[in-house]
């Protein structure tokens, strides 16, 4: 199951020519235009210590959280222009952390990152002062210009693959970051995919859980009891697991329409995550950028492309 799978979802994600190395046309303008604010958004003094693993961890630790979404006042929410206005906060995407083997292909080193190379990773975001911040802080950001700390970066992992519970999780809590992990459900409790109580867990721990359907279904392709089976189904699982409302889904290969947007409202999603793609101008909540961070990047090339591409 877990090879042909995950050789589906790779091959959907190339057919979905989503750029992860650079910004699209219309965001890159933006993005060279604001990249001397990339590592000041909107910051609080207080947050803004050394850079270097141990400021990190401490602020991670002592960050205060945002309030629930749908606390804030419809009245005190920015419209869609405003939001477009804002810097964007650099949101990377991952999928499998695991080495590389004989079978993988080209293509799907990109969405494999070498355990390694992943750490190396974690510690140059830390060393370089960044800090992680929830979808919430993201959130009332980018509606109401919420202050957040320096150097905000969003982690995210899609697909539940196991390796982002027994790798990452613990490489992340090294410095005291927190994550976004969407989570297939036809996946639980399978080999090589974490469990209920896995995802459970991370919840306890403070990390936020998101909707990423059912068996990663093309949004755009959506017809009749799809929505049901794709997106209620799962998500009131995972309430379920975690005990906790869903409020952010992630689009299976960032494929998204305008059409899904008020499917996702009405269900009570705030906000949606999609990949590299530009952001929709009347309602960028539900195509918020991500970049696939690629098994191949250094550290270095890492921290260029979210320079370059936020």
């Amino acid at each position: 199951m877990k090879v042909s799978l995950a050789s589906l979802l790779l091959a959907a994600l190339t057919l979905a020519a989503c750029d992860s190395k650079t910004a699209t046309t219309g965001e890159s303008a933006t993005s060279k235009a604001t990249v001397g604010a990339a590592d000041s958004l909107v910051t609080d003094p207080a947050l803004a210590k050394t850079s270097g693993t141990q400021a990190t961890a401490t602020d991670e630790a002592n960050a205060t959280p945002a309030p629930d979404p749908k606390t804030i006042p419809a009245g005190k929410a920015t419209d869609a222009a405003g939001i477009l206005a804002r810097p964007q906060v650099p949101i990377l995407c991952y999928h499998q952390i695991r080495d590389w083997t004989a079978r993988d292909s080209k293509g799907a080193k990109d969405y494999i990152v070498p355990i390694a190379a992943f750490k190396a990773q974690m510690k140059m975001l830390a060393d370089s002062g960044y800090h992680t911040v929830s979808p919430d802080q993201l959130y009332a950001y980018m509606t109401t210009g919420a202050k957040l700390p320096s150097k905000p970066i969003m982690l995210t992992f899609d697909d539940t693959d196991l390796d982002q519970f027994t790798v990452a999780r613990p490489t992340l809590e090294q410095y005291g970051y927190k994550a976004m992990y969407f989570v297939m459900t036809v996946s639980l409790g399978r080999p090589h995919y974490m469990t209920k109580a896995m995802v459970k867990q991370l919840s306890d721990e403070g990390n936020v859980i998101g909707s990423h359907t059912w068996d990663h279904h093309n949004v755009k392709k959506y017809q009749g009891k799809d929505w049901e089976t794709q997106i209620d189904k799962p998500t009131k699982t995972l309430e379920e697991i975690t005990g906790k409302k869903i409020n952010y889904f992630a689009y299976p290969f960032g494929l998204w329409n305008t059409q899904a947007f008020p499917e996702l409202k009405k269900r009570g999603f705030v906000a949606a995550f999609s990949l590299a793609e530009k952001r929709d101008q009347q309602d960028p909540l539900f195509t918020i950028r991500r970049i696939i961070a690629s098994g191949y990047w250094s550290p270095k090339t890492l921290r260029n492309n979210i320079v370059q591409s936020f």
